[in-house]
């Protein structure tokens, strides 16, 4: 980069956030994560009735197939382009995320809010389905929170617009559960984790 562009870039608010924590990480989980959830889709698609024996099921689960939990995280009950679409959103904030977080803690956010939403969905929500934007909700809570810690802690100050969109994320959250939809908690528990989470700010 010239200097004069280097001094946009690192003038960044965002940039001077991630910068405040130390080099970018490569987003080695993110990749991997998203190449198993992209194979599991293409087998769905490729494969009738498959994502009826490895959704999230209220009825198998209560007949043992608990590890429905699991595989209701990897496959997509959007069909192709629902599928498409939250892999598009996992590379986006999965990179962010990682980059921030760290591979460590990124794998407990994305897979801890993940769970934890399918869980809830099971007992209370939607008892079935498949999908892994409620692990994604997860990551979107935990950065949510990283910017409104920012200026704190990085000593940077985002642009009023941009800093109103993390704001909205809580109560946003909480309106999404009172209508009876199952993202709203995992981005809760994002919110409550990122917190205990949020990596030390580089001297």
């Amino acid at each position: 980069m010239t200097n004069r562009t280097s001094e946009r870039w690192h003038g960044n608010p965002f940039v001077a956030v991630f910068d405040g924590i130390g080099p970018r990480r490569k987003p080695v989980l993110t990749g991997v994560v998203f190449l198993v959830t992209a194979a599991a889709l293409i087998a769905q698609l490729v494969t009738p009735g498959l994502l009826e024996h490895v959704r999230r099921d209220g009825a198998a689960i209560d007949a043992g197939e608990w590890w429905r939990l699991l595989t209701g995280m990897f496959f997509q009950d959007g069909g192709l382009l629902g599928g498409v679409f939250n892999l598009v959103v996992l590379a986006i904030f999965g990179t962010l995320a990682e980059s921030y977080f760290g591979r460590a803690r990124t794998f407990v956010l994305y897979f801890g809010c993940g769970l934890f939403g399918q869980f809830m969905s099971y007992v209370w929500l939607q008892p079935v389905g498949a999908g892994n934007s409620m692990c994604v909700a997860g990551l979107i809570g935990a950065l949510a929170v990283a910017l409104l810690r920012a200026p704190a802690r990085h000593g940077v100050q985002l642009p009023t617009q941009v800093f109103v969109v993390p704001l909205l994320v809580a109560p946003l959250a909480i309106v999404d559960t009172l209508v009876g939809d199952n993202h709203g908690l995992p981005a809760l528990l994002g919110m409550a984790l990122g917190f205990l989470l949020l990596p030390k700010v580089r001297a």
